[in-house]
Formats: C-alpha cells, structure tokens, sequence
C-alpha cells in the first residue's frame, strides 16, 4: 500500500477527492498526512476523514530554508513514500525536494510547458489562447519544470472569466491526480527525476 503526504494551502478539492478515492478498499494508496503552510480550509478535509495533520506556518520562519526544513521534520515522521502538493502556495527550497526526489508531484492548472507559475489560468486567458489544460509532473527545483506525468486539454470558451475556466479544469486536475496515485502505487507508472 503506497502511503502518501498530501502538503495543501487553501481549500484542499483535490485532497478531497483524493481521500475520497483512497476510501475505497480497492485502491491501493493511503493519505496517512495532510500538511499545510497557513491555516487552510482544507485541513478541515483531513478531520473529516480522520487523518491526522499538522501546519508549518510560512511567516513563522524567517527563510524558506528553515520552513522547509520544519516542513521535512514533520514529514519525516510519517515517512510517506510519495508526497503529493495539492495547491501548495509556495516553492519547496531545494533540499526538501532533494529528499524525496522523485517523489514528490504537484496538479497544475495548465497545459505544461504553457503557462507555468501561480496564474497559470489567468495566463492562458491573457494570452488569448483557445485551449488550456491540466497537468500533472513531479517537483524538481524549477518552477512547474518537472517531467510531466499526465495532462488533458480543457477548451477555452468565448465567455469564460478565470473563476469559470479554472472550475472547468479543477475536475480534470482531481482525476488526473488520481489515476497517477493510483498508477503508481501498482507500478504502472515510474517515477524518475528526468523526462
């Protein structure tokens, strides 16, 4: 059973559907964690499935080096064998990523290589593109770089504001995630740290 770490830093929908998913006896992975870099909604989520959870507050630290250094005290407590950043806000520094390289993943709201970054949505719409996507890639220490594991294209319509067309691609996001948990807990799909 592939256990697995979920880091979040808002409301947590593809936590949800993740823990959803693992509630189901044939599935073989479990959230033994669910961390959070401020005090997220979603960790409301984890009460909810009883997983247990802990918060490493950004502004409590005084680099980014030092939260993340917090941040893989606390994750190494559960030693999960993949760590999945579901709407983490913030870049991991380099040496946290280094310790569970590869296996670390993250959903971006995009097509990748198109449009990485915090606003991948509103990029797409300012770029006036007539598609846009979802994806799903494991975390290296650029910013949305890493070798792509599974995308989907979402069209872009005519009267879509970035609210809308980011509620069209979030369910494309949450199924993607999921068969990559999924994929890899069976073996079907492994992780490396180059394309």
């Amino acid at each position: 059973m592939l256990t697995v770490a979920v880091l979040i830093s808002g409301a947590g929908s593809n936590l949800r559907a993740l823990l959803e998913a693992a509630r189901h006896p044939d599935f073989p992975a479990r959230v033994v964690v669910v961390g959070a870099d401020r005090e997220a909604e979603g960790l409301a989520h984890a009460e909810e499935f009883g997983i247990p959870s802990f918060t490493v507050p950004w502004h409590e630290h005084e680099s980014r080096e030092a939260w993340g250094e917090e941040l893989g005290r606390q994750l190494a407590v559960w030693s999960p064998d993949l760590v999945v950043l579901s709407g983490l806000m913030r870049l991991l520094p380099a040496s946290l990523v280094a310790a569970y390289a590869p296996r670390i993943i993250n959903t971006h709201p995009a097509y990748l290589p198109e449009f990485p970054g915090a606003h991948g949505v509103r990029d797409a719409l300012a770029a006036g593109v007539r598609e846009t996507g979802a994806s799903v890639i494991v975390v290296d220490d650029g910013v949305d770089t890493g070798p792509i594991l599974a995308q989907e294209r979402v069209p872009i319509r005519a009267d879509d504001t970035e609210h809308s067309l980011h509620e069209r691609i979030k369910p494309v996001e949450r199924r993607l995630l999921i068969d990559v948990v999924r994929r890899i807990a069976t073996g079907d799909l492994v992780l490396t740290s180059t394309p």
